[in-house]
């Protein structure tokens, strides 16, 4: 049978967020850890909501008429990330995981995007070798952390809620940090309600898109982080994702309570920068 890539559509939500949950907690399992994704309807939940995004790129793969994979391209701000992509478990290991990533590589070439990021789970070992394989330089790894809300604040460091006029400030933190900015995530976060920032010495100095899995952190420094992750109320999905070799900021998380779920990989194509401050990734990059 003859694979066919196509763009994803709506109606795809379900069967997309079938094969997903099927795929990640399958993957999970085999390892001794807990999904991701806490089932088959969140799964098709978070996949209408990218199919039906303007600022996400869908591929999926058919086999005779069948649904057996999809993939997405996170196309909000100028470095573009992958994921999630997943592929029926009944139809796994015969290349499908490698042409959905030429697919998205492909688009990414296509809209000339500077970069190309995700985060991989740790234990699999065989999407690592994957993305290596693609070209993917493997940058550094990242704690999984969850646990109950930390309270409390860090002294001289402020945390509100985001306003459409603090855009420009935190796309230039981000850009300090990052050398590009991550503007229209952040953007959706303000639609949402979910953006906070932080203010040292009278200026924005840091912001956060939400405390999730689903959602980045950039701040000048490691305290802009803290203050971030103290005022939290909770940290959504699996937990946020704080990078290890910040020594300072996943320790200061673990005297707090939280505790480790699992490590993953940021993996990279074309422009990334050394971050020249506390950032926490999101899980698409």
């Amino acid at each position: 049978m003859d694979l066919v890539l196509r763009p994803g559509r709506a109606d795809d939500a379900s069967e997309c967020g079938r094969i997903c949950f099927e795929a990640f907690s399958g993957i999970a399992r085999e390892h001794g850890f807990s999904s991701d994704i806490p089932g088959a309807d969140e799964a098709a939940g978070m996949c209408g909501m990218l199919l039906n995004h303007p600022g996400f790129y869908s591929v999926v793969a058919e086999l005779d008429g069948r649904i057996v994979g999809s993939n997405f391209l996170d196309e909000r701000s100028p470095v573009t990330g992958v994921g999630p992509i997943t592929v029926d478990p009944a139809a796994q290991n015969g290349g499908i995981g490698r042409r959905l990533m030429h697919d998205v590589m492909r688009r990414a070439a296509e809209r000339q995007a500077p970069g190309i990021r995700l985060l991989q789970s740790g234990y699999h070992t065989r999407s690592f070798a994957l993305y290596a394989g693609l070209g993917f330089e493997f940058r550094e790894t990242v704690a999984c952390l969850q646990g109950p809300p930390i309270g409390g604040g860090v002294p001289g460091y402020g945390v509100r809620a985001a306003t459409d006029a603090d855009l420009a400030a935190c796309d230039e933190v981000c850009r300090k940090v990052h050398g590009t900015d991550r503007g229209g995530e952040v953007t959706d976060a303000l639609t949402m309600g979910t953006a906070r920032v932080t203010e040292h010495d009278g200026r924005v100095t840091g912001y956060a898109t939400d405390l999730s899995f689903f959602a980045h952190a950039v701040g000048e420094s490691t305290d802009d982080i803290k203050a971030l992750i103290a005022e939290a109320p909770a940290f959504g999905g699996p937990g946020i994702l704080v990078p290890a070799r910040n020594s300072t900021l996943l320790q200061w998380c673990l005297r707090r309570g939280l505790k480790v779920q699992q490590l993953m990989s940021l993996m990279t194509i074309g422009l990334y920068n050394e971050p020249a401050g506390a950032y926490l990734p999101s899980i698409l990059y």
